[in-house]
């Protein structure tokens, strides 16, 4: 029992980590907790924590962010979270942990392999309607499963070079509205049934430290290392979410 005190407890400092700025950090969240439990029911442990942390990520970044995207980005995400809700009962949760996996896995291909092979940068890519619509549905739909969307989220957001902090701003407030919407749904299919609400409360004191630990990360870090560390993240997350995905479907 001790060791998944533990574990929750990491989880949960990652998780206000992520909302203070060191995006894709959050996503290991689940995976991390997943070793003592199933994930959905880590998914749904983590949700509480992920909204008060949110809420101190939305407060720090109140006027840094990227308002065009948000706008794109939220409605689709929410979209996305209830496809994922009708689809939850009939696909299984492998299947969803793999396509996410792959995304990160493809865009990292893409931002890092291609340009050394043509021995060019990839250039800043401008915002597309339809694209930014179908990314944001995708984050919705993986973020449902095990709060992962940050490989969907990063394929579409991270090629437009937006400065650091409206980098981080924009993340975090959108992920706070997904969030906030998850609850109806996690709520109507009963996987927010038994939770240990004092074990959450602790676990939120432990995420709010990660969110102000995150933001002076964020602020302190040159833009480069700054970047390369959530591509890093998001590579680990990426392998992590593919062999999961497809060890429960072998």
């Amino acid at each position: 029992m001790s060791e998944v005190i533990l574990l929750l407890a990491i989880a949960a400092f990652i998780v206000g980590m992520s909302k203070g700025g060191l995006a894709s950090a959050g996503t290991l969240a689940v995976p991390l907790v997943a070793l003592a439990m199933d994930p959905l029911t880590a998914a749904a442990l983590l949700l509480p924590v992920y909204l008060v942390s949110d809420a101190v990520g939305v407060w720090l970044y109140r006027r840094e962010y990227s308002l065009p995207n948000l706008k794109l980005l939220i409605p689709a995400g929410f979209v996305g979270v209830i496809i994922a809700t009708l689809l939850e009962p009939v696909l299984p949760v492998a299947l969803f942990t793999l396509a996410t996996g792959l995304i990160g896995l493809s865009y990292l291909f893409r931002d890092w392999v291609l340009p050394r092979l043509r021995r060019s940068e990839t250039p800043p890519a401008p915002m597309g309607r339809a694209a930014g619509m179908f990314w944001g549905t995708v984050t919705g739909i993986t973020s449902f499963i095990s709060h992962s969307g940050a490989p969907p989220f990063q394929t579409y957001v991270l090629p437009q070079r937006l400065p650091k902090m409206v980098f981080a701003g924009t993340t975090t407030i959108c992920f706070a509205a997904i969030n906030l919407a998850k609850v109806p749904a996690y709520w109507g299919l009963g996987l927010m049934n038994g939770l240990n609400w004092p074990l959450i409360g602790a676990l939120s004191i432990a995420a709010i430290a990660g969110t102000f630990a995150g933001r002076w990360l964020s602020k302190i870090l040159p833009d480069h290392i700054y970047l390369a560390a959530i591509k890093v993240f998001l590579l680990l997350l990426s392998i992590e979410l593919t062999w999961k995905g497809l060890s429960g479907l072998l």
